[in-house]
């Protein structure tokens, strides 16, 4: 048998979301950490944290009952929200990159100011800083967005799975 068909697909979309879960489960276990030992006290963090593993936890659920049953319209509903997602994170990657230096800083200068006082104090004590542009060592903070490759993954997957004939179905029912 080829891998590719029927089979590969579904354990190919079954193991995907089952990394889904662990990553939603693992981003709301290190916000819950994170305010347990007071390593972040904003509670606006922590909130949007939990919030996003949630989200992520039952998008994950929805394409895993979607993939285990063969269900065409959860595996849509899930392909459609997992290319928005990829939308959404592919126009704020695209926004960042547009912006140049003094643009940025004036971003982070408007909302450096509308932070709350302990987000404040929290992002000093982590970066050994003191207020917006004194530092007293140069530090660089470097990102790279690794879901957006997940996520086309996830609606190919989906697309691909979604649309094949399960070989032990009838033969003369309607997909």
């Amino acid at each position: 048998m080829v891998c590719g068909g029927f089979t590969c697909s579904k354990n190919a979309l079954i193991a995907l979301n089952v990394v889904y879960i662990l990553v939603g489960l693992l981003l709301i276990g290190v916000a819950a950490w994170g305010k347990s030992y007071g390593i972040v006290s904003s509670i606006n963090i922590i909130g949007g944290v939990i919030a996003v593993g949630v989200f992520l936890l039952l998008i994950a659920v929805v394409g895993l009952i979607g993939a285990v049953s063969h269900h065409q319209v959860m595996l849509f509903f899930y392909m459609v929200i997992l290319f928005l997602v990829f939308v959404i994170q592919f126009g704020v990657s695209c926004s960042c990159l547009a912006l140049n230096r003094s643009q940025q800083e004036h971003l982070l200068k408007l909302t450096w100011n509308r932070m709350s006082n302990t987000t404040r104090q929290d992002l000093e004590n982590q970066l050994d800083c003191c207020g917006f542009m004194n530092d007293t060592e140069n530090i660089a903070i470097y990102t790279s967005d690794y879901s957006l490759c997940k996520a086309i993954l996830g609606v190919w997957l989906a697309m691909r799975f979604r649309n094949q004939k399960d070989p032990r179905a009838n033969p003369s029912a309607f997909l």
